[in-house]
């Protein structure tokens, strides 16, 4: 066997789980005529704001490394659009960083977000169930990159929050509250 065919055997354990189990589960509770209606992931969106990185420049580097690191694909940062004098904000200055997540790294960082992330939050009790777009999209936020295993807490020079955002293809908030419960991720009873 050449290292291309196990690239293509590998299925990361959501997705496995997913297809096996959850699929069925939501056929059957909200009774889909067709398999397409299922709803599914189609991406997950990792968003870093650096509001400092006006003043140093370096921030938007170490933060897009940090996020490389986290993501497991490399992150884009992103400049400002339009000069804003009251934020002594120019017109190309880097401002942040993001990475979207798709297929296989998709499931995969989901994995890692619920087994291992979330559990090293301090004084966690779920999340809100009100974080929804109405469009079946789930919107949360972290205070700190640290709760990743893949950061080293010795070389955070600066605390950095960030906001992900999973994208499923629900047509409501209920279908993709469901969802996401099946998969894991800790709500708030």
């Amino acid at each position: 066997m050449s290292e291309g065919d196990l690239k293509e055997q590998y299925v990361p354990r959501l997705r496995k789980i997913y297809k096996e189990t959850i699929s069925t589960q939501m056929k059957e509770k909200f009774n889909y005529s067709n398999p397409m209606q299922i709803p599914r992931l189609t991406k997950i969106v990792i968003n870093m704001g650096i509001g400092q990185a006006t003043t140093d420049a370096k921030l938007a580097e170490k933060a897009a490394a940090d996020l490389t690191k986290i993501a497991g694909q490399k992150a884009k940062i992103t400049r400002a659009r339009k000069p804003i004098s009251n934020f002594k904000l120019r017109k190309g200055l880097a401002i942040g960083c993001c990475v979207t997540l798709r297929g296989k790294r998709m499931y995969e960082f989901l994995d890692r977000l619920i087994v291992s992330a979330i559990p090293r939050i301090r004084d966690f009790r779920g999340f809100s169930s009100h974080g929804f777009d109405h469009q079946g999209n789930y919107n949360f936020g972290t205070t700190e990159q640290s709760i990743f295993p893949e950061i080293d807490i010795d070389r955070i020079e600066r605390t950095q929050g960030m906001n992900i955002t999973i994208c499923t293809t629900a047509e409501t908030d209920k279908e993709a509250l469901e969802l996401l419960t099946y998969f894991g991720f800790p709500f708030k009873k």
